[in-house]
């Protein structure tokens, strides 16, 4: 195990800069999540702690040691990709045991440290088996055994489970937690999935244009975004965002609706962007009245879709809803959980 330092790391490919200047502290034993829509130079960042991509300008140090020049296999870090990278011609027990083959380990050590991850990530009756016998899930776990029969100081994953059903990963995700709280290593894991990044990650880090945006535990990140791209990014459905004017002690859409502000508010009289989850609205007999437009049933919750004056928003209740489109509810925020941003520069106030 060991601290992962990054320390103000930029990446050029020609002209184009990717990453601007990022810093990130992981401290020993954390899982953290880098997160941000495509693009956003979270993979690259992955890349260039495993050394599989040159620094262009910064300082990268694993276990307090610096590494921008330090080859791949000399960091003592693992990597599970999306795809797997299996080899097709090796059973479950030789693409476990190749890394330690090569290094030359004897015959027993490598049964005791494969027999060691398989019986971690429930793979003991599929050693003889081919990957092409397995299923995606397996096959996954066939790929998390490889590195874990390092023994590395930092475990690094990249979009592991893109390539599987909904179900699968959501069972997947499940296990990747277990297994770090099991094992207590430093991970890095990259993903583009917000739902992945809330429930398994100590820290967020989330990242857009090669900037850091904010980093912290997921509920800081929840409950107070730092602007309006994390506020937007983090929760599912998304947030409702909406500018408009403070004016006389409410919010005032650009139609006139009046909605409340938090108590305590410190918003200067003029244009903000308003900003409460669906989650946080609710059904309100002494609310506003709001024109149903579309209606989705989830079972544990029902999403509505509908229009305030001209602003469309979204809530999502725990009530049964009966409404139809074209129907209309009365809903009000939670004054406590309503988020103001500045207009023009996106921060929160």
């Amino acid at each position: 195990m060991a601290t992962v330092g990054i320390r103000d790391v930029r990446k050029r490919f020609g002209n184009f800069e990717v990453l601007h200047g990022v810093s990130v502290d992981i401290a020993d034993g954390d899982f953290v999540v880098l997160v941000g829509p495509s693009g956003c130079g979270k993979s690259t960042l992955l890349r260039m702690l495993a050394g599989l991509e040159n620094i262009s300008a910064g300082e990268i140090s694993i276990g307090g040691r610096v590494v921008n020049t330090v080859p791949p296999k000399d960091r003592d870090i693992a990597m599970v990709f999306q795809n797997y990278a299996l080899y097709p011609h090796m059973t479950v027990f030789d693409n476990m045991a190749f890394s330690m083959k090569l290094a030359g380990a004897p015959r027993n050590v490598m049964e005791q440290e494969v027999g060691r991850a398989a019986k971690i990530l429930g793979l003991e009756t599929l050693l003889e088996r081919f990957p092409r016998q397995l299923s995606g899930g397996q096959r996954q776990r066939v790929a998390m055994g490889r590195a874990i029969v390092r023994n590395p100081q930092v475990f690094l994953f990249d979009e592991p489970l893109s390539n599987l059903d909904a179900k699968l990963r959501v069972q997947m995700r499940s296990e990747i937690k277990e297994l770090h709280q099991r094992l207590k290593v430093t991970t890095v894991y990259v993903t583009h999935d917000q739902i992945e990044a809330m429930t398994m990650a100590d820290q967020i880090v989330v990242m857009n244009h090669g900037i850091i945006e904010q980093a912290g535990p997921p509920l800081a990140l929840y409950d107070k975004p730092a602007n309006i791209f994390v506020a937007g990014f983090i929760g599912s459905p998304a947030m409702n965002l909406v500018d408009g004017v403070v004016k006389g002690g409410v919010f005032r859409t650009p139609d006139g609706t009046p909605w409340p502000l938090p108590p305590g508010t410190n918003a200067a009289p003029g244009p903000v962007t308003y900003g409460i989850r669906p989650e946080h609205l609710r059904l309100d007999p002494e609310g506003m009245p709001a024109l149903v437009q579309l209606v989705e049933p989830t079972g544990s919750e029902t999403q509505v879709l509908f229009r305030l004056g001209e602003t469309q928003f979204s809530g999502a209740f725990r009530e049964r809803v009966t409404a139809r489109p074209g129907d209309m509810l009365r809903v009000g925020p939670d004054p406590a959980l309503v988020h103001l941003f500045d207009k023009a520069t996106g921060q929160r106030i």
